[in-house]
């Protein structure tokens, strides 16, 4: 079989992604192995598609191999896709697969992207692999590499295939949104940043734009990011890591903390394109990469504008939800022109309002919490490269490890202990609950005496 290995990392040969398929290769001979440096090509592919078009007719099995990026693939791969389909390449039949490395991530919107993307090209999906990235070096990790691609070989050669269920577009023409009253603005709060990838012929989302501009009683700035002379997407060089200074000079580090990061609410407004954002939202999103894993703007409420068929992307809803959580801000409404676009826009107005005006965070569910123990770890482990993530880590108490919480686990042993004793047990019995309530009564009993939590912390 002729195996086209579609490599999104922008580091080319040298992505430890790419290893996986190398070390794979060794132990399946006898088929054609290619590999398409996408991610370090892609500028040269946007002038030229001629050879990329006809390493895809020429392959079998198409395997998409990257980084994972900011919850997605990185933005060099997201172009390629949107490549594909500009060029009205027909690749459908083909089978394809993925493997990705990242530390699990969001490593599963990453792939779903994928696999939605697939199914747009009608191409015979195979489920794909998700690796760590220190997988390869262990016994467990070649073992489930190996055997990972002996399935997409069989599933190929047997003609077996992952059905891909689409959510169904709905036939209904999308709503447009009308100018609104205008409100006049607050002085005090600072101005709301509105970042968009606004194409001239989108008069829906200009729509949009204006009536949000109109309802919210906040002063604006409107950031088109097609003006920006972005001159590439993240090269996950870490050369950012020492001082947050970007190894591009086209200055994106500093316009998006003087120009983005300084305002008191974010919106970001688009319209929908290859299930998501598009590539161009995908260079933005990469290039945040300069504040390390530093949660920057947390507090900060975030809300989205979107052009499209929202209800149609379960994915791209799980990520919006994702990046907010993550990233400590408050997601106050999703506006989408599929309902009634106008009361949807002066929802997200007034749910900003009221966020910016009284200081609301959410707290965050598992998609925040899952998502920060995974970089709390990771940040603790490589706390001599990524200095400057440490400090912050430790300045905002995410290091917050159970094996600090020592009392905690001695009064657990105490309690285990005595349950494992038959007569104690039957003692404690209907205590049980009645002990854990106690410190939660005590809470209740300080708040019937007028007692706010904000008393505590001005320690009266």
């Amino acid at each position: 079989m002729n195996i086209l290995i579609l490599n999104g990392s922008p580091a080319g040969e040298g992505s430890i992604t790419l290893q996986t398929m190398l070390y794979i290769e060794e132990f399946f001979p006898g088929h054609e192995y290619e590999v398409l440096n996408v991610g370090r090509k892609i500028k040269a592919m946007e002038k030229d598609f001629s050879s990329a078009e006809e390493m895809l007719g020429k392959a079998d099995i198409i395997v998409f191999c990257y980084p994972v990026y900011t919850f997605l693939v990185p933005s060099q791969l997201h172009r390629f896709i949107e490549l594909i389909k500009e060029h009205g390449l027909v690749i459908s039949g083909k089978f394809a697969t993925q493997v990705s490395t990242s530390k699990h991530f969001y490593d599963i919107t990453a792939h779903e992207f994928i696999r939605e993307n697939c199914a747009d090209l009608e191409l015979k999906y195979i489920r794909g692999l998700s690796a760590d990235m220190e997988d390869l070096l262990k016994k467990k990790g070649q073992k489930e590499a190996l055997d990972w691609f002996g399935h997409v070989l069989w599933a190929a050669e047997n003609g077996r295939a992952e059905e891909i269920l689409m959510p169904a577009t709905e036939d209904k023409p999308l709503g447009i949104a009308e100018d609104g009253e205008y409100r006049p603005k607050l002085n005090g709060y600072g101005e709301i940043a509105i970042v968009t990838d606004l194409a001239d012929d989108d008069q829906e989302l200009k729509a949009m734009l204006r009536r949000f501009g109109n309802v919210s009683p906040f002063r604006f700035r409107t950031i088109n990011i097609r003006e920006f002379p972005f001159q590439g997407g993240c090269l996950g060089c870490f050369n950012c890591a020492a001082d947050g200074t970007c190894i591009y000079k086209d200055g994106f580090d500093t316009f998006l903390r003087s120009k983005i990061q300084d305002c008191c609410a974010t919106v970001y407004a688009f319209t929908i394109k290859d299930h998501s954002m598009g590539s161009l939202f995908k260079v933005y999103d990469d290039r945040q990469f300069c504040n390390g894993h530093r949660t920057v703007t947390m507090g900060k409420p975030v809300g989205y504008m979107i052009n499209g068929h929202l209800s149609a992307e379960p994915n791209l809803q799980t990520l919006i939800k994702a990046r907010a959580q993550v990233g400590g801000n408050y997601l106050t409404a999703i506006a989408s022109n599929e309902a009634d676009i106008n009361r949807e826009i002066d929802a997200l107005a007034a749910e900003i309002e009221y966020a910016v005006t009284n200081d609301y965070q959410q707290p965050a569910d598992f998609y925040g919490v899952g998502g920060m123990k995974i970089f709390r770890d990771l940040i603790f482990t490589m706390q001599g490269l990524m200095r400057e993530d440490h400090r912050f880590y430790k300045k905002h108490g995410f290091y917050d490890f159970p094996q600090k919480r020592a009392g905690m686990i001695a009064g657990m042993y105490a309690v285990g202990a005595m349950m494992n004793n038959k007569k104690l047990a039957k003692k404690i019995g209907a205590n049980m609950t009645k002990g854990m309530l106690m410190p939660y009564q005590a809470v209740i009993n300080k708040a019937k005496k007028g007692l706010r939590p904000d008393d505590a912390l001005k320690g009266r």
